[in-house]
Parts: structure tokens; C-alpha cells; sequence
């Protein structure tokens, strides 16, 4: 039998409330994973993937993932959200999963829909989140189209989100919308403020980008049926990594 691969974790920690998306406010653990396929401009998450944090990638097996969650959280969660990076670069990622589900701990995972894994059919809240002109990212069309309809035709729980920072992310939103209207979709204003490390200055800025993003999809027909989204966490935590 071959052996298990492991998973490349940056960090566990919780539990917590999850800020974004289709669960967002859920109380969760989070297993943060190392890497990721795109270098966005306005990543609060960089040190996945850029190389500044390569020593705290620990290699570990689900089993040890499990016990680690265990270790911080103890009985006090039943529900654990896979982040990166980009999560999706993991096939491995499997094993984790049916671990989790097998001591009734349900599954929340986002991704930017560039690669699809067959585990996505096993997530319970999955977030397909593409990235907007002001990251400087391409969306790769076919390859989004290909997972939209596979989740679709299994008729699996998953959502669309945007962060959005100006009026390009906006239309950007509007044609992902657009394209695929059968999805639950949601807009989230986008955190530009990455280099405060103060918690209360932060929130000033977030409540008027927040404020922002409401006033520019109100009147917008192209978004009528459409979640509004700050990123919550940031509003009590501000950039404060680990919470």
C-alpha cells in the first residue's frame, strides 16, 4: 500500500468566526494550507505562496491535522473551513476530508475555480471565488465553466463570490453573475488596507468601503439576486493573522 501523502499546512487555529462567503459567521477551525497557482495583487494571504513563511510548512497526515484541531479546539467545534493559498492544488486533500465528515465535523473550502478536484463533490459549503481585474489574474473560462457544471450536474452546494475593490471587479462581478445564474452568488468589498496592524483604525476604512460596494450594487438590475458581504473578521481583528 503507498503510503499517505501528506499535506503542507501553514497553520491551524480557531475556533473562530468564519468572515466570508456562503458560511459566513459560522463558528469553525481553520486548516490554512501552503501554496497556491496565482500571485494576486491584493492577497491577505501571500505568505501561502510567496515564500516568506516557508518555515512554518509542516508536512502532516490527516490523522495529525485531526489531532492538531483537536488539540486547540477541543469539543468546542463541529465544523472546519480548508483556506490556502489555493486548497484546491492538494488532490490529497481527500483522506482530510472523509476524516473529518467520519467524526461528524462538517467541510467548508474556497478556491479561485482554476483546477478542479474530485473531493469538491465531498465539501459541505464550497466557494467558488474567481479573481477580479484588480488582482491581475486571468480567469481561465473553460476551466470554470468545466467545474460550475460538474457541481451542477450533482446537484452539490456550492456558491460564487467576488471581492470586489472598483468599478472593473464590479462589472467583473456582473458577468460572472451573469454567466452563471443558477449559482448562489455573493459580492465581498475588498480590504486594501493591508499594512495596518492597528484593529481600530482598520474599521473606519472597511465600514466605508462596505458602504461603497451596498451603494453601487443597490441600483445595479444586473445583481438583483445577490449577497452583500464585508469581510467580517477583518471589522474585529482587522489584518491580525490566526484569528
Amino acid at each position: 500500500m503507498a503510503a499517505e501523502r501528506k499535506i503542507p499546512v501553514m497553520e491551524l487555529f480557531g475556533p473562530t468566526v468564519q468572515g466570508e462567503g456562503m458560511v459566513v459567521g459560522r463558528k469553525t477551525m481553520f486548516v490554512r494550507t501552503a501554496g497556491c497557482d496565482y500571485s494576486c495583487s491584493w492577497c491577505d494571504s501571500a505568505f501561502t505562496w510567496d515564500g516568506s513563511a516557508k518555515e512554518d510548512i509542516r508536512l502532516m497526515t490527516a490523522a495529525e491535522i485531526y489531532e492538531g484541531l483537536q488539540e486547540i479546539g477541543g469539543e468546542t467545534f463541529d465544523h472546519v473551513t480548508i483556506s490556502g493559498g489555493n486548497p484546491a492544488l492538494l488532490p490529497q486533500l481527500g483522506g482530510l476530508i472523509g476524516l473529518l465528515h467520519e467524526q461528524g465535523i462538517g467541510v467548508a473550502l474556497e478556491t479561485q475555480g482554476s483546477r478542479w478536484q474530485d473531493w469538491f463533490l465531498e465539501i459541505d459549503e464550497l466557494t467558488i471565488s474567481p479573481k477580479p481585474p484588480s488582482s491581475g489574474m486571468k480567469t481561465d473560462w473553460s476551466v470554470l465553466d468545466d467545474i460550475v457544471g460538474k457541481l451542477s450536474a450533482r446537484e452539490r452546494r456550492f456558491s460564487l463570490k467576488v471581492v470586489v475593490f472598483d468599478d472593473a471587479d464590479l462589472d467583473y462581478a456582473a458577468s460572472v453573475h451573469r454567466k452563471y445564474p443558477q449559482a448562489p452568488f455573493y459580492v465581498q468589498a475588498g480590504n486594501g488596507n493591508l499594512q495596518e496592524l492597528e484593529p481600530r483604525h482598520m474599521l473606519p476604512y472597511l465600514v466605508e468601503r462596505y458602504e461603497w460596494l451596498i451603494g453601487r450594487v443597490m441600483p445595479n438590475p444586473e445583481l438583483r439576486r445577490v449577497h452583500v458581504l464585508p469581510q467580517l473578521h477583518t471589522w474585529v481583528w482587522g489584518n491580525k493573522k490566526g484569528v
